[in-house]
């Protein structure tokens, strides 16, 4: 197997087609289940700019487990066990909500995440927050693309821009006067990330001065109560866009803060965000992120309730849509080779303001950027780009009213669903709910406990595999994403050759994958019902 698998790997990345310049073109192989599909793509490096907080993979990886590139002399595919453990295991991050009173009274009962880079650095970002303004629990998932700046951004900004717009008149007016007199400011979120999660620091303080330009606007407008749910996540996402638009034309003295704001720009991220409180649900989405509960009915069987639509030239509502918008000579161009204007795949997404612009604006803004080469920032205008925007942020918000049977849900980014059907992804989180709640040690002493007693016990519960079990489950799910084969078992050569690709050609095999799995409290749930 991977013999087979490494000879056509290396044969394939020996006779791919690059083009110099700006961007690489790539003809990309992607596995989806039993099919292959190829598709184009542009790929950049993202610099960044000296003295810039790098926000570089969300883990990085030891040279012996990770080629640089095909030409090197002795070239393997071999992984030992530890090795692929310790590559999917990096980035794993798990929280447990609080308990009250001994009792946990959140619809959450805990979350679980990882990801793992195809890029490099990684483009997907990843972000989850307790409100502490407001109620409820947020999280979100952000795959980038032409570069991890913009996602990068968005991870940063959109939940702080959803709980400000969520919040009371009293506590923006109490927010805004501790600004003004320079005292402490109530904290808005309680963030859960790990510890590589690092974000833009030294250009934090202008970020937060533009959320304030945006509590402010909503302090004018003098209503009260405020938004719904949903208009309050509608609201937010296509602010912070039209704001990272915004950024990049205003005069900036720091340089730092320049470079980045074009780098966000004009590289783009899809979005899709959780917003949890009690047993309302809603989905905010842009782009091609999923979102999918995990449903167990009364026969103890499984099933899949899709609570995103992906946002491309393969959804008819999209194509309307886009038609709506621009004139009927514009119809046969809109989507070309199944990709917007022939470029970009997600029709809904931040940044991208090579999408969104007018040329001249564009044009304008590029000519008086000095750095632009250096920052790999793409230029190029599509043909047949006559009615700008073609692209917007404003996402499609699901509602959802949790039940006792919907027991967790998935948020992952497209490089797992392009290996993963929904159906297969929920079986894969049932099935290790399942094994847990079977491998969980029942550690029964016997007295007095002695050594051979602890020796047997140790011995049973290796023999029955709980050590090889991954305890999270998003790991769980992009070990099987990379590493199945067609009977949907792991196969172990599989997976040690896709995780040894080298970064010049680990992109046309797999996608960064970014996956966040939200268990909820069935208990909390059906006392919500019993009290209501």
């Amino acid at each position: 197997m991977s013999r087979t698998v490494s000879s056509w790997m290396l044969s394939s990345a020996r006779n791919s087609i690059v083009l110099q310049g700006k961007g690489r073109l790539y003809s990309i192989c992607i596995p989806n289940r039993s099919k292959i599909k190829w598709k184009l793509f542009f790929s950049k490096t993202h610099l960044y700019p000296a003295g810039s907080c790098s926000s570089d993979n969300t883990f990085s990886l030891k040279k012996v487990f990770r080629h640089t590139s095909t030409e090197e002399e002795h070239f393997s595919f071999q992984l030992s066990p530890s090795q692929i453990n310790d590559i999917l295991r990096a980035g794993e991050l798990s929280h447990k909500t609080l308990d009250l009173n001994g009792k946990n009274a959140n619809s959450v009962l805990r979350f679980e995440s990882n990801q793992l880079a195809s890029n490099t650095p990684i483009e997907d970002r990843r972000s989850a927050a307790t409100c502490l303004q407001t109620k409820g629990m947020m999280f979100g998932v952000f795959d980038g693309h032409a570069g991890s700046a913009c996602a990068q951004a968005v991870s940063e900004r959109l939940l702080h821009y959803i709980a400000v717009s969520l919040m009371s008149r009293q506590t923006l007016e109490e927010i805004e006067l501790a600004v003004e007199c320079m005292k402490p400011v109530l904290p808005i979120l309680q963030w859960h990330k790990h510890p590589n999660d690092v974000g833009y620091r030294e250009i934090t303080s202008q970020y937060f001065e533009n959320l304030r330009v945006y509590w402010q606007h909503l302090l004018d407008l003098d209503t009260e109560p405020g938004f719904s749910l949903e208009e309050a996540m509608i609201c937010a996402f296509k602010r912070l866009d039209s704001d990272i638009s915004l950024e990049v034309q205003a005069p900036q003295e720091n340089e730092l803060m320049r470079n980045v704001a074009l780098q966000v720009a004009f590289s783009g991220a899809t979005a899709c965000v959780a917003h949890i409180d009690g047993v309302h649900l809603h989905v905010a989405n842009t782009g091609d992120c999923r979102a999918v509960l995990g449903v167990q009915e009364e026969d103890g069987t499984w099933s899949t309730l899709p609570l995103t639509r992906d946002h491309n030239a393969f959804d008819e509502f999209e194509i309307r849509r886009l038609k709506r918008e621009h004139p009927r000579s514009e119809e046969k161009t809109l989507f070309v080779n199944d990709r917007l204007l022939g470029i970009l795949m997600p029709s809904r997404a931040f940044g991208d303001v090579q999408l969104k612009w007018s040329k001249e604006l564009q044009h304008s803004i590029l000519e008086n950027s000095s750095d632009v080469e250096a920052l790999n920032i793409y230029q190029y205008v599509p043909p047949n780009y006559h009615t700008p925007p073609y692209l917007t942020a404003e996402p499609e918000v699901t509602y959802h009213k949790l039940r006792s049977k919907d027991k967790f849900l998935v948020i992952a980014s497209d490089g797992l669903w392009e290996m993963l059907s929904n159906e297969k992804v929920v079986k894969l989180v049932a099935g290790h709910l399942t094994e847990l709640n079977v491998q969980k040690p029942q550690l029964a002493f016997e007295k007095p406990v002695n050594l051979g007693y602890m020796h047997s016990l140790l011995l049973q519960r290796k023999n029955q595999g709980t050590a090889a079990l991954d305890q999270n489950i998003a790991t769980h799910l992009i070990r099987h994403a990379i590493g199945s084969n067609e009977y949907g078992e792991v196969d172990q050569e599989k997976l040690a050759a896709m995780l040894a690709l080298p970064e010049d050609l680990v992109r046309m095999y797999r996608d960064d994958i970014t996956v966040t799995v939200v268990y909820f409290n069935s208990e909390t749930i059906e006392n919500y019902y019993r009290n209501n």
